[in-house]
């Protein structure tokens, strides 16, 4: 790592890639920042079926998070689809394992920010965001959203809010990313790297 370069994390849970590919789009943005660079970081997928296993390195995508990820990081960008207006429950699980860094207040005044998908317009994009936002906030993190000078907040017929990111997938999660949510997830990614930045060199 360069002197001056940060890491920030990009973490999220995606079951059929719609997540996932929000989240590059919010690396792309991190990475658009000069010193910063993007972790992609995912969480294996949990089961109530007890013999259920996966496997220790994931067939695509992104590694599986740990926890040194987080005390690593110099900022975290959080992202999951909807569940029931919530959290996916295998992103929650890794998130209930961060007592000791909640202890060691090894997140507080870190910059982060949230980030969904869903199926229907209205299924649930705002209060993921916003139930996603409470653990962080019991971190100490600095939690932010996207603001009203991103104009595509007063024009987007899909996905994006000033919670964070988001996606409209579809029932079948194969819709494209709109250039609207392109331009949003972009953006709040270099919105987190900038803030990180100006927190680091403080």
């Amino acid at each position: 790592m360069m002197m001056n370069e940060i890491t920030i994390l990009v973490l999220y849970y995606s079951r059929y890639g719609a997540t996932r590919d929000l989240a590059r789009l919010i690396a792309e943005g991190i990475e658009s920042v000069p010193g910063a660079r993007a972790r992609l970081r995912t969480v294996p997928a949990i089961s109530a079926v007890c013999e259920t296993t996966e496997p220790a390195i994931p067939s695509d995508g992104a590694p599986y998070a740990e926890y040194s990820d987080l005390q690593e990081c110099s900022g975290l960008a959080l992202g999951s689809p909807t569940r029931f207006g919530q959290m996916a429950a295998a992103l929650k699980y890794f998130l209930d394992g961060t007592s000791t860094h909640w202890i060691s207040g090894s997140l507080t005044n870190k910059p982060a920010c949230v980030f969904t998908s869903t199926g229907s317009l209205h299924g649930g994009q705002e209060s993921t965001l916003l139930t996603m936002m409470i653990p962080l906030l019991h971190h100490g993190m600095l939690v932010m959203g996207l603001p009203y000078s991103e104009a595509d907040l007063m024009s987007t017929t899909s996905g994006g809010s000033p919670y964070g990111a988001s996606h409209l997938a579809h029932a079948d999660g194969k819709a494209p990313i709109s250039a609207a949510e392109k331009r949003l997830a972009i953006a709040q990614g270099k919105r987190l790297a900038n803030t990180a930045m100006k927190l680091v060199l403080a």
